[in-house]
Formats: C-alpha cells, sequence, structure tokens
C-alpha cells in the first residue's frame, strides 16, 4: 500500500505544479484537462482549461498528486479541503475495507466504482473532518493476471 498527498486549487494546479517540479525536479505521470474527461465538452470553457489530474513522480517514487476544483460542480475550495490522503491499496477487496472503515461516519463523496480512467476509486470525509482518496489501480491487477497466466 502506498499513501501519497493530494492537493486541490482553485484554478492553479498547473502553476502549482511547474512551481514543484522546479524545486523537487522529477518527471510528469499525467497532466489531465477537464476538457479530457467524459462530458468535458459540456464544461465551460473556463472550467474546460482546469487541471482534471497532475502527478508528479518524484524522487524516491513518492507522487505528488493535484487537480482543481470546479466550482460550478462541487464544493468551493477552503482551506482545510485543499489537502487529501491519497491510499493506493494492493487490491480491489483492500480498498473497499478501508473505504467501509475510514469513511463510518463520516461523509461520502464518492462512492468507490471503477473509473473511466482505470483506477477503482472514491472519496470522502472521514468523521474528524480528514479529506480521503482511495484509489486502487486496476491495470495492475490485469497485469498479475497476464504475469500468472504467462508463467504457466
Amino acid at each position: 500500500m502506498k499513501i501519497e498527498v493530494y492537493l486541490n486549487f482553485d484554478g492553479q494546479t498547473e502553476e502549482a505544479f511547474m512551481f514543484y517540479k522546479s524545486a523537487f525536479g522529477g518527471e510528469f505521470q499525467a497532466f489531465q484537462k477537464m476538457k479530457d474527461a467524459p462530458g468535458g465538452d459540456k464544461l465551460s470553457k473556463e472550467d474546460q482549461s482546469r487541471i482534471m489530474h497532475a502527478a508528479l513522480l518524484l524522487k524516491g517514487g513518492a507522487i505528488l498528486m493535484g487537480s482543481d476544483t470546479i466550482p460550478s460542480m462541487g464544493p468551493v475550495l477552503s482551506k482545510g479541503n485543499n489537502i487529501n490522503i491519497c491510499i493506493q491499496p494492493d487490491s480491489m477487496d483492500e480498498a473497499d475495507q478501508l473505504f467501509e472503515k475510514l469513511s463510518a461516519g463520516g461523509k461520502v463523496e464518492m462512492p468507490m466504482k471503477e473509473e473511466f480512467w482505470g483506477d477503482y476509486f472514491g472519496s470522502f470525509i472521514d468523521k474528524f473532518g480528514v479529506n480521503w482518496i482511495i484509489s486502487y489501480n486496476m491495470k495492475n491487477e490485469i497485469d498479475e493476471m497476464d504475469n500468472y497466466e504467462n508463467y504457466y
């Protein structure tokens, strides 16, 4: 299991991540705009240009991730909801167990489900006000099946 930091911005993700790259170095693994998401063409031009997901791979294997909020679609960014803890579990079962346990008594924002980018994903605010993301990369499961089949 990996635990990473996920930052939210109000239209400044691209600027912030260029700044972080200049400080840390590293390589971008992802830099996707909202216009590229399913239904992104229905957003305003301003919202289409916002960042859906940025991932900066840092030295040592850590990943700094982030995205812009869409004020017309969800919570307004404020101090306290601009940082999420992202858990990347080792299996879908572990994702479901962690989601169920950690979200108990809290507020589910997105229930666990397969997303268009290939992750089994969900988010919530726990009963202490901490923002969590659980994201299992389903490609890992497919790769494991391929390795198993090729091995035998």
